[in-house]
């Protein structure tokens, strides 16, 4: 197992986080949302979610369970990204929230895939070789690439409300809606066709990681933070560290490369 990184560091503790909150409230998540009101033992199913979220953050860090607990963590993702986000897309494609939605946990999802093909070594054969490996690596990154432009298009369709959650101390808040939108979808552009993917990746990771800084940190260092900051804290450091994960990825590719095979290919 290779070594540890700071973006698999950040992904593992907004997972932990994330599993911590859910445990404490009995309730999923908003990143899981919206979850069927008539769903039977869903109070239930909230804990055994926040537990997953929880022992699959502790086991990603820790070489004896790394293994098994990137393999729990990418089924988990993906059949929360098929099963809750999707459905959006086809009850209300014409709706850009349904398509950041999907975009935000599917950053969340190219980042645990990316964690599983680094640490989950052989498993399932041949029937799984796709999901593992260099293909497996190169899957990831191309739905990262597809989720950017999802988000992307959500600063622009909705640049007053993005343009709000800027810092008042910001100046020119509806320009840099527009520009950061630019930049995800530009990001994506970068990652999807191999052009400069290593620094359209890291410069993603980095604005998403700003992002959390500047509008979700101020929430929880204020002098009552409830469960809405720390929940939006979290789930901002998830979809950054998710992107960090992407980025590292490229590790020991130059800067400047153009083509979007991997430098390190896990096998």
């Amino acid at each position: 197992m290779r070594t540890i990184g700071m973006g698999h560091v950040a992904f593992a503790a907004a997972l932990i986080a994330l599993g911590i909150i859910g445990l404490i409230y009995g309730d999923f998540a908003v990143i899981w949302q919206p979850v069927p009101k008539e769903l039977p033992f869903k109070e239930g199913l909230a804990y055994i979610s926040a537990a997953i979220e929880l022992a699959v953050g502790v086991g990603i860090l820790f070489s004896r369970t790394a293994a098994l607990a990137s393999r729990v963590l990418l089924v988990f993702l993906v059949l929360w990204l098929l099963l809750l986000r999707s459905s959006g897309i086809f009850t209300a494609p014409l709706v850009e929230l349904s398509w950041l939605s999907f975009g935000e946990t599917a950053v969340i999802a190219a980042g645990g895939w990316v964690l599983f093909t680094e640490l989950s070594g052989p498993w399932g054969g041949a029937t799984l070789k796709f999901a593992s490996g260099a293909s497996g690596l190169r899957t990831a990154r191309y739905l990262f690439a597809v989720a950017l432009p999802m988000i992307g298009l959500s600063h622009i369709v909705y640049a007053t409300d993005t343009a709000g959650y800027i810092p008042a101390w910001i100046p020119a808040h509806l320009f840099l809606a527009y520009f950061t939108g630019v930049c995800h979808i530009a990001a994506g552009i970068g990652v999807f066709f191999g052009i400069l993917p290593r620094l359209a990746a890291s410069l993603e990771a980095l604005m998403l990681l700003i992002f959390t800084v500047f509008v979700w940190v101020p929430g929880i260092a204020g002098t009552s933070p409830d469960r809405l900051h720390w929940t939006a804290f979290t789930i901002s450091l998830l979809i950054s560290s998710g992107a960090w994960v992407v980025a590292d990825s490229y590790g020991g590719s130059p800067w400047m490369t153009m083509g979007a095979a991997p430098k390190k290919q896990a096998e």
